[in-house]
């Protein structure tokens, strides 16, 4: 809590921004308003408060847009393409980060350096240069004091989190681990470092395949012995954004239909192979990040976003991609609430109408109009509506899918989804069912019978056992079962109640008619007053149950 007094100055500029764009919808969140409908401003305002407040609220923008868990479609689709509105920062800047980052002088590096930057994002930005050995190459270079700037917006954005949290919404969405999420991931792009990592994770992991030609497709180089926590250094690349290439600038003879529909593929299978077979995936791969080089090969840049999914779960996404193809509403219920870390029960019968219902709309439509990604999202919306947490690195697996499936329909309105996808899913599942190593695969396989069959005979001894000696014990946990319990107890309380009342009835009759003595009447007054006391009880009680009829 204190923490947000150490940036008063800030959050004063946050209220003017937030204040000018109209927002009224903080006193829904200090009301304490309901989980199920956040009181947040509309997906436009909150773009414009967000490229408002600056470069950090951009790249928490951008983030977020990753989370289809958390946030609606009309959200996600204001915030994908989010692009800080920033200026570029002046070259004497930029040359002083570089002068302090590099281990020597930046003459004996470079031969030229174009002072004119080619892009400039909330982070860092872009220069074209040479270095002494003729070889072209990019510099990303971090915007001098961003550093500061996300510190000091990180501290009020947990501080921000912690008040929200005393809400019902953010209770539910644990927005405290959420802000630490986010806070680390913003932290994370501050690291060239690790960009330059997982741009060499991916270029190793894609130059080998047995889906594609990897000499189709290209990662660019990282120079390592330029590159730093606030420089990275990568190969330059010759060629457009895939959407503006010319494809007829290459030699190749064949028809450009056929030329997009090649690298439509390739560009599937290069994807599915990350996703899927090395659980470490480009999370960004939309056509600004897409390149068309003059020599006809394809280009993923700008690595600096990335999913990574470990072996179950890309498992679990597999058999899932199917149920979708299928249109089967109860595979996507059963995977779903595998996929889920919430230790929540939930209603299957809630839970599998809902997705009955968001595929039934895909019924009568051709595999060819089928919008994998669209589905994706709301297969993670139905897991949001029905409180079920999913991991987070699903964000970035929908992220992905959607931006891919909209770049190939883009440049191949043509495509057919399910073509490009088939053989892969066949490849996958064979994947699944022996292995890369066969051998190993069956070694094991032969090693689990032998387990069971080895502890079979001894189980079925130990049930046969426990059957013959009656100490056999069910332990079942049924829903609803304990309240209609209680009602089985309460209305047997009762009969054996109204047979003591009426026993108590027909022995002071007995003792009344037969009675001489002066004794006898006043045992028998005593009954008849307490059966007529209980059973006054019994009737009120009966009363305030509602359940007289």
């Amino acid at each position: 809590m204190f923490s947000l007094t150490k940036t008063s100055t800030r959050q004063r500029e946050i209220i003017e921004v937030v204040l000018s764009n109209g927002w009224d919808y903080m006193r829904g969140l200090l009301t304490r308003g309901k989980a199920d409908n956040p009181q947040i401003p509309t997906p436009e305002v909150l773009r414009n408060i967000l490229v408002e407040l600056g470069p950090f609220y951009v790249k928490l923008g951008q983030i977020l847009s990753t989370r289809p868990d958390i946030l609606p479609p009309n959200y996600i689709n204001a915030l994908t393409a989010l692009q800080a509105n920033v200026p570029p920062v002046s070259w004497t800047e930029i040359e002083g980060v570089l002068r302090q980052q590099l281990q020597q002088p930046i003459e004996s590096i470079f031969s030229q350096i174009n002072q004119q930057p080619i892009a400039a994002g909330s982070i860092g930005q872009i220069h074209r240069a040479t270095l002494t050995n003729g070889q072209e190459v990019a510099i990303k270079v971090q915007r001098p004091g961003i550093d500061k700037i996300v510190d000091q917006d990180i501290t009020l954005i947990k501080g921000i989190a912690e008040l929200v949290s005393l809400t019902e919404f953010g209770q539910n969405y644990d927005v405290v681990k959420l802000a630490d999420e986010f806070s680390q991931a913003i932290k994370a792009e501050l690291d060239f470092t690790k960009e330059a990592l997982y741009t060499d994770k991916i270029r190793k992991n894609l130059s080998e395949s047995r889906w594609f030609d990897p000499k189709e497709l290209v990662v660019p180089q990282v120079y390592w012995e330029m590159t730093t926590e606030k420089i990275l250094v990568l190969e330059w690349l010759n060629g457009k954004p895939i959407l503006q290439a010319d494809l007829t600038i290459t030699e190749s003879d064949k028809p450009i239909e056929q030329r997009k529909q090649e690298i439509t593929t390739l560009l599937f299978r290069a994807f599915f192979q990350q996703i899927y077979l090395d659980g470490f995936f480009h999370a960004d791969p939309h056509p600004g990040n897409i390149f068309y080089l003059d020599d006809g090969r394809i280009a993923i840049i700008d690595c600096g976003m990335v999913g990574r999914l470990d072996p179950r779960t890309q498992q679990i996404l597999t058999e899932l991609l199917l149920a979708i193809f299928d249109l089967d509403a109860q595979g996507c219920t059963q995977l779903t609430i595998e996929l889920s870390e919430s230790g929540k029960s939930v209603s299957l019968e809630r839970l599998q109408s809902d997705y009955e219902r968001i595929l039934r709309k895909y019924y009568d439509l051709s595999i060819s109009q089928f919008n994998f990604s669209e589905v994706v999202y709301e297969i993670l919306q139905i897991a949001r509506k029905n409180k079920l947490k999913v991991p987070g690195n699903l964000g970035l697996y929908a992220k992905c899918l959607a931006n891919l499936e909209g770049a190939a329909r883009q440049f191949n309105p043509s495509i057919n989804l399910f073509d490009e996808i088939k053989p892969l899913m066949t490849d996958l599942f064979r994947n699944q069912l022996i292995g890369d190593t066969p051998l190993q695969t069956s070694l094991r396989t032969v090693l689990d019978l032998k387990s069971i069959y080895l502890k079979t005979p001894r189980q079925v001894e130990m049930l046969l056992d426990r059957l013959s000696s009656e100490t056999l014990q069910w332990n079942l946990r049924l829903q609803e079962l304990d309240p209609l319990r209680r009602s089985v107890d309460a209305s047997a309380n009762r009969l054996s109640f109204s047979i003591v009342l009426g026993s108590l009835i027909m022995g002071a009759a007995i003792i009344s008619t037969g009675s001489k003595t002066q004794q006898l009447s006043l045992i028998s007054n005593v009954l008849f007053a307490s059966a007529s006391l209980l059973g006054m009880w019994l009737l009120i009680s009966i009363l305030r149950s509602g359940r007289l009829k």
